[in-house]
């Protein structure tokens, strides 16, 4: 079977990216969320029975939860530059965008760039959940075993999806400031005379917390400071409108549910049977994208808020084509996809039991 090459594939026709369509999809999604905000509001002053309000408003968590997954997603495209046409359009909404979910999106981007680079190079690259090599696992004590069994379960993205928008953000920004104020006040009283000024303002990779993404840089710091500090007047404003109990319980399950569902289908999309997890040596980028890369056979109403990620073995040939334009570009390049994995929503629970990987076979194993 020949190899096949990136330029057997027809990308350049769905590269061209547009503004107006661009822009319609921010207004397709800011708009119909602030209006369901705007009926909840309606209905929890309304003289009802808590249970009839419950009631009511199941429909409108789902909503919210379905349309904060597809804000995610447009700001994931902001981050490949894909979007508009231009870069300060893209830096400018995706910023906007990740306020929604309470993320600051170029520190999200820059992770997630890591990600397309390696794709499908476990040597590298662990995974959405870090996945340990055959070798690490069985390293691993009886009760660690079953820690990371447990961690690592699918019912963890609940938890992990609250941690992982609600939390980690806001937990970044405290260790980091706290380490990098600690680092510069050493290095102001102690080291001062030894060093230059400008190193000062040099953030190290000793001062980032072991679980976050952010803060790499001085810039990454300042837009993970301005976009806490915009999210928490946000938070303080909708407390104050709806009640903060019923705001921050309200939208802390919002966001779990979003994050849960991004998290999973992020997940299977990268770790499934035969999915290509090669050693350094052996990888190649665009074997990654078409073999590392599950494609998603879901409903087109889901399509819709996933902003059609799931056509995913494209998405990584060229991240640079725009979400609008990834379902023609993979009918166009459909005869090139036979060895791609393709996923229906039946086949996602089976894929979290690939959570190994056997370094020496160069796949992904399932734990017994």
């Amino acid at each position: 079977m020949l190899k096949i090459k990136r330029s057997d594939f027809l990308l350049k026709p769905f590269l061209k990216r547009n503004n107006i369509r661009a822009s319609y999809q921010i207004i397709s999604t800011i708009f119909p969320i602030i209006s369901i905000w705007l009926i909840i509001y309606q209905i929890i002053n309304q003289p009802l029975s808590l249970f009839i309000k419950g009631l009511l408003l199941i429909p409108f968590i789902l909503l919210l939860t379905l349309f904060s997954s597809r804000t995610f997603s447009l700001m994931h495209d902001c981050g490949h530059n894909s979007l508009f046409t231009k870069r300060k359009l893209n830096r400018f909404f995706g910023f906007l965008l990740g306020l929604v979910n309470g993320i600051p999106q170029k520190s999200w981007s820059i992770d997630h760039a890591f990600h397309h680079r390696n794709n499908g190079n476990w040597e590298i690259y662990k995974g959405p959940i870090d996945v340990l090599s055959l070798e690490e696992y069985n390293s691993l004590t009886k009760r660690e075993q079953i820690f990371y069994k447990v961690t690592r379960n699918w019912m963890m993205l609940f938890p992990g999806g609250f941690f992982y928008l609600v939390l980690k953000p806001r937990l970044g920004m405290v260790i980091i400031i706290f380490n990098y104020t600690k680092d510069i006040l050493e290095e102001t009283f102690i080291k001062i005379k030894n060093r230059k000024i400008s190193q000062l303002l040099v953030i190290n990779s000793r001062v980032k917390p072991p679980f976050s993404d952010y803060g790499n840089n001085f810039s990454e710091l300042c837009e993970l400071i301005i976009n806490n500090v915009v999210v928490i007047i946000g938070w303080i404003f909708m407390c104050k409108w709806l009640g903060i109990v019923f705001f921050l319980s309200f939208y802390s399950l919002v966001l779990t549910l979003s994050a849960s569902i991004l998290i999973c289908v992020f997940f299977v999309q990268h770790n499934y049977e035969n999915s290509y997890a090669k050693n350094t040596k052996n990888w190649d980028i665009i074997d990654g994208a078409i073999l590392g890369s599950s494609n998603l056979d879901i409903p087109n109403w889901l399509n819709w808020f996933l902003a059609d990620i799931s056509f995913h073995s494209i998405h990584h040939l060229s991240e640079r084509i725009p979400n609008y334009n990834l379902r023609a570009c993979h009918k166009a390049n459909i005869h090139l996809l036979q060895q791609s994995k393709f996923l229906k929503l039946s086949d996602f629970s089976k894929c979290f039991k690939y959570i190994i990987w056997d370094n020496k076979n160069e796949k992904l194993i399932p734990l017994s």
